[in-house]
């Protein structure tokens, strides 16, 4: 079986919860989940392809042309449930060029998405099937009934799909185990290309070492789920491949909790260092599974940036969250990770429930306090499957997510009914004012100019800091003209034109 998968190019969204420069400047990460499934396609003995639309900037009919000399079986994409519409969009115009060329390719549609809304992401008539779980007995499972002609759809685990008009989800019984999935497929994406706004070595990648997290913050939707990590030897197996075929230097850990298990780290720790690997890794921890021994071993096996779930500036805010942690705690643990020599960014949140101007001034203040390298101020979304979206849901007696997944939603900045006292425009003034009087410190922005490695970090990082003060709207607003920043567009216009050329 012949498999494509795209990635396809998404706009900005009033509803997201980053202001619309932030998401500008966030980065351009290669669409990890799809080299995980094309690593286990391939493993299944089938063929498969990447197409990173959105990172080459391509259109619809280049896409739509690669994929007619390809001819695939099956065409995958990745669902979200914020970029739904567009991913749909996509799927509707490539199906049709296929068809009419011929080419009666099935659409299969994967993501966190499909554990929320199977049925209704589903119903949409473009799609075929939809993966309910993780794609490692799910897909190759699928593609064995569809090569066989067989078509026993009944039997493959985790699959939605249509019977007589009706959507259909199997059930999964089958255990995920992280540890025995192959490496990304990394030989399918332009990896040349990748970077985020922290970025000071390239080539740059993500890496996810563990699935789920062992803690249940009621703003998360991975709290409580099954903690699911990779072996210290897989993951720097792994590390030791992005070195060695794609010249990687820089690796983000996208775990929701890399440090949870203490000996684990301290083992990825000593292999790094064993095998001699000289990359630049960065993570996300929390505040109280860390300390001064675990973050020195960090540093001496190439950890040079951590992010730090602190959430806001008040301990009432933090209780109610489930958090777990203390103030006292955050800053002792940012003191002993500046002493190693680690930089560190911390991610808070602005729409809180009880939130006032005064307690965004508060949690301003205490991330001045910390005088964190990178700060992140993040309105409060009620996230599908969380507390806060339950909430949503109960008091509006509207699923605004659901909707919008059936396309009977425009998008909109969604309520907050935990607030009482500042508005929904309100959220938006005051995040973008948190990060205006962050960064507008003469102090911190020497230190970073000083800091910077490469005259494109520099102009990176100037750009951001004054579109977010000439070009960020108070009250966010759309844009469908939207493109993430490439610090190097000369590089992605002429890879652009080399796959054109090559592909048609």
């Amino acid at each position: 079986m012949k498999v494509a998968l795209v990635f396809n190019p998404f706009s900005y969204k009033v509803h997201e919860e980053n202001l619309r420069i932030v998401q500008k400047y966030f980065g351009l990460f290669p669409p990890l989940s799809m080299a995980w499934v094309a690593g286990i396609i391939r493993e299944a003995g089938h063929e498969v392809i990447i197409i990173d639309a959105r990172t080459l900037r391509l259109s619809m009919e280049q896409v739509a042309s690669q994929l007619k000399k390809y001819k695939p079986d099956v065409l995958g994409t990745m669902m979200t449930t914020y970029m739904f519409p567009e991913t749909l969009k996509w799927i509707k115009y490539l199906k049709s060029e296929l068809q009419s060329s011929g080419i009666k390719a099935k659409v299969l549609i994967g993501g966190y998405n499909l554990r929320v809304y199977p049925q209704e992401s589903v119903s949409h008539p473009e799609i075929d099937f939809g993966c309910l779980e993780q794609a490692y007995f799910t897909v190759p499972k699928l593609l064995e009934e569809l090569e066989s002609g067989r078509n026993n759809y009944e039997s493959v685990p985790g699959l939605v799909w249509k019977k007589d008009g009706q959507v259909i989800v199997n059930p999964h019984p089958e255990k995920i185990v992280f540890n025995n999935y192959p490496n990304p497929a990394r030989d399918l994406l332009p990896n040349d290309l990748y970077a985020e706004f922290p970025t000071q070595r390239k080539n740059f990648t993500a890496m996810v070492t563990s699935l789920g997290c062992p803690y249940e913050c009621k703003f998360c939707e991975a709290g409580g789920c099954t903690y699911n990590p990779r072996s210290p030897g897989k993951v720097v197996n792994e590390m030791k491949e992005c070195v060695e075929k794609y010249d990687i230097h820089e690796i983000d850990i996208f775990d929701y909790e890399f440090t949870a298990i203490r000996s684990r780290v301290k083992e990825i720790c000593r292999l790094i260092k064993d095998n001699n690997l000289a990359i630049t890794w960065v993570c996300r921890s929390r505040i109280d599974t860390v300390d001064q021994d675990l973050l020195k071993t960090m540093y001496d096996s190439g950890c040079r940036r951590i992010y730090w779930g602190i959430e806001h500036g008040s301990q009432e805010v933090l209780d109610y969250f489930g958090k777990g942690i203390k103030l006292d705690q955050v800053v002792s643990t940012i003191e002993i990770s500046k002493q190693t020599g680690i930089q560190n960014l911390g991610f808070f949140l602005v729409g809180v429930p009880g939130e006032t101007k005064k307690t965004v001034r508060k949690t301003l203040d205490f991330a001045k306090k910390l005088d964190l390298d990178y700060v992140q101020f993040s309105k409060l979304l009620a996230k599908p499957l969380t507390p806060m979206w339950k909430q949503m849901v109960q008091e509006t007696g509207k699923d605004y997510w659901r909707d919008w997944v059936l396309g009977n939603e425009k998008d909109r900045e969604l309520p907050r009914p935990w607030l009482k006292t500042i508005t929904n425009e309100e959220v938006d003034k005051l995040a973008r004012w948190a990060y205006i009087k962050y960064h507008s410190r003469l102090g911190f922005l020497l230190r970073h100019a000083f800091n910077c490695k490469s005259i494109s970090e520099l102009l990176r990082k100037s750009l951001a800091y004054f579109e977010m003060i000439i070009l960020q709207e108070n009250v966010s607003k759309p844009a469908k003209k939207f493109i993430a920043y490439s610090e190097n567009i000369f590089k992605v216009m002429l890879k652009r034109l080399e796959w054109v050329k090559r592909n048609g």
